[in-house]
């Protein structure tokens, strides 16, 4: 919920806001919910026996209330302190016949009437003008406006079912399974609702317990051993409590990152997801029927409307990108190399890793846990479709993208890159974060391409491969900036600017700024280990070369074409490809004759030929032929050299 919030330029932790829901506060989901921000107006719920009004709450009053019902076993709205509740509200048994409406309740429910039914009372509170809808109880109580109860299959809750269109929540939280069908999910989300699925609201409980199983698999052969009594594996046990809820909360925290991202992309990438659907049906993985995702008729009006996958429609294929992902690990045998070793740490709290570290390397599911790591991981900084999209460029297998994955991952730094732009948690607006994961998530698709590509990760000592390239990044850091021309190093002043007037620091709105200079560091090592040179010299030639024909707005141009057709994408990609590769053999030519005055002399008539050629061809708006054409052009004159 935070996440949605947050993305609305709203601190929930720090701001008022608005709840009504189902469910009374012995429930775990619905009390745990309800005590979790001091600024929560809980001004409406319902269970199966009571109806609750607290039409102006005093925030600091009713949550005191609230901990104390939570804390009262068996509790009711009943055992609520009525004289506690604002003016106009009060506690109604479902058994009334009808409930007598207060100006304050009328206000509320938007019904102008003095009394109406219990039913009515409660289709009214789910359709409340408020921020937060929260499900706690029981019960399905949205559906999309074409679907009929017999479908939703609740029959206990037909008189009180609303339709998506009736809903006026800002957002809806599924802390309950099932609260809302997933078709009503989707209707909701398509009118501007923001609602995940109860699988992505649930999923820290599911993944407690999975932690809990395995760690407990890691401690056994230390008990049998007599390392470990009962008495001290039950301490032991409980001592790791925060522990597992935070690494919980971390995965819950970047699934709802990646909807973020991919809806923020939206058409952008729905010929990508559509590759992934098609992908999955064809192995017999995903039916598409079943989980309510759109037809190709249906896909297709929504790119002619501009429009992506909804959130809860990218949910599913997240889960389903990531379950795949899962199983072609554990088929493959990338996950038993050196290097992807340490992943199995990065799924146990620290204290487990640092105690018995030869429990966690010997676990019985080893494999199985390594596999879990990376697929959450790839997935979640990736996007759905990032594993299918770069098997299909490049004909990789899974294992060998887990590989590139994680060379990006540490020659870049970006572990310690995403944790700097966590911090900006409500410290931002949530547009400008997300535009911020948005630059590290497309430097990690481009750079794991990259690898794929030139960096042989299959059949590589990759912890070599990643100390060679981690050292140029550095040097490129150290070195980049006076390296650019001055039309590059103004760019890169504006672009560093520009978030520091947003609220980011400058430090990270340097390194974020950066990230279309240091994004060269692969080519720049190549060319440096070809040519036997050093990294700041093969630099200083890429990027004289590259301003020589203003290639990196060329470049960047080309990266914002948005295409549906996919084999136009490939083509752009390869168009792309290309000139990059035009680039590092133009680069060979300068470091060949010694610098770039005198390559420029060597070669006078045919760089300004081609510089006039490319200068054309791309002062207009970028086109896949006009990239490919200008890509040609390079090789030519690099042939020439």
């Amino acid at each position: 919920m935070k996440r949605h919030f947050r993305e609305m330029d709203r601190n929930i932790q720090a701001e008022p806001f608005s709840v009504v829901g189902v469910g009374d506060m012995s429930g775990d989901v619905f009390g745990n919910g309800m005590l979790l921000s001091p600024e929560i107006r809980l001004v409406a719920a319902f269970d199966h026996r009571d109806i609750f009004f607290d039409p102006t709450p005093d925030a600091a009053v009713s949550l005191a209330e609230r901990k104390r019902l939570f804390a009262l076993p068996r509790s009711s709205w009943q055992d609520y302190d009525k004289s506690l509740i604002s003016a106009g509200g009060g506690v109604f048994s479902r058994s009334l016949k009808v409930i007598p409406l207060s100006e304050e309740m009328q206000a509320l429910l938007g019904l102008q009437k003095a009394t109406a039914s219990p039913n009515e009372v409660m289709r009214a509170i789910l359709s409340a003008q408020v921020d937060l809808l929260w499900f706690g109880g029981i019960g399905t109580y949205i559906k999309a406006p074409e679907e009929d109860d017999a479908s939703v299959g609740d029959r206990a809750n037909d008189a009180i079912r609303v339709t998506a269109d009736q809903v006026r929540a800002k957002v809806v939280g599924e802390g309950a399974n099932l609260g809302v069908t997933q078709r009503g999910r989707i209707a909701y989300a398509l009118k501007g609702g923001r609602i995940n699925t109860d699988a992505i609201d649930n999923s820290a409980g599911v993944n407690s317990s999975d932690l809990e199983v395995n760690i407990k698999i890691a401690l056994a052969p230390v008990v049998a051993a007599g390392a470990l009594d009962g008495e001290a594996r039950i301490a032991f046990l409980a001592s790791m409590t925060d522990d597992v809820a935070a690494l919980c909360l971390r995965n819950n925290y970047l699934q709802g990152l990646a909807l973020s991202l991919a809806e923020r992309a939206g058409t952008s990438e729905l010929p990508d997801h559509r590759v992934l659907i098609e992908g999955l049906e064809e192995r017999g993985r995903l039916d598409r029927a079943v989980e309510f995702l759109p037809s190709d008729a249906v896909l297709d009006a929504r790119a002619a409307q501009g429009k992506g996958l909804t959130r809860p429609e990218l949910a599913v294929i997240l889960a389903y990108a990531k379950l795949s992902l899962f199983d072609d690990l554990v088929a493959g045998r990338a996950i038993d190399t050196p290097y992807l070793a340490g992943e199995l740490f990065r799924y146990f709290p620290q204290k487990l890793n640092a105690t018995y570290p030869a429990a966690v390397e010997g676990h019985r599911l080893k494999r199985e846990v390594i596999a879990t790591v990376l697929a959450n991981a790839m997935i979640n900084r990736g996007g759905p479709a990032f594993v299918s999209e770069l098997m299909a460029a490049t004909s990789a297998s899974a294992g060998e993208v887990a590989l590139a994955y994680a060379a990006v991952r540490d020659v870049y730094g970006l572990t310690a890159l995403y944790a700097a732009v966590d911090a900006l948690d409500n410290k931002v607006p949530g547009a400008v974060q997300l535009a911020l994961y948005a630059q590290v998530e497309a430097l990690l698709y481009r750079e794991a391409l990259w690898f794929l590509r030139n960096g042989n990760v299959g059949a590589s000592d990759v912890a070599a491969l990643v100390e060679r390239h981690k050292a140029g990044v550095e040097a490129l850091r150290g070195a980049g900036v006076s390296l650019l021309s001055d039309k590059e190093r103004e760019a890169l002043s504006g672009r560093i600017a520009e978030l520091v007037e947003h609220g980011v620091d400058a430090e990270l709105a340097q390194r974020i700024g950066e990230l279309p200079v240091i994004g060269n560091a692969s080519d720049i090592v190549l060319v440096a280990e070809r040519a036997g040179v050093s990294i700041e010299a093969a630099a200083g030639a890429f990027f004289g070369a590259a301003g020589q024909f203003d290639l990196f707005r060329i470049v960047e141009e080309g990266r914002n074409i948005v295409l549906a057709d996919r084999f136009d994408r490939m083509a752009l990609d390869r168009a792309l490809a290309n000139l990059m590769r035009a680039l590092r053999d133009l680069t060979a030519d300068v470091l060949k004759a010694g610098d770039i005055a005198t390559w420029r002399g060597q070669h006078e008539a045919g760089i300004a030929r081609t510089v006039k050629a490319v200068t054309e061809l791309t002062g207009g708006a970028a086109t896949v032929s006009r990239l490919s054409v200008a890509a040609g052009l390079l090789a030519d004159l690099a042939r020439e050299g």
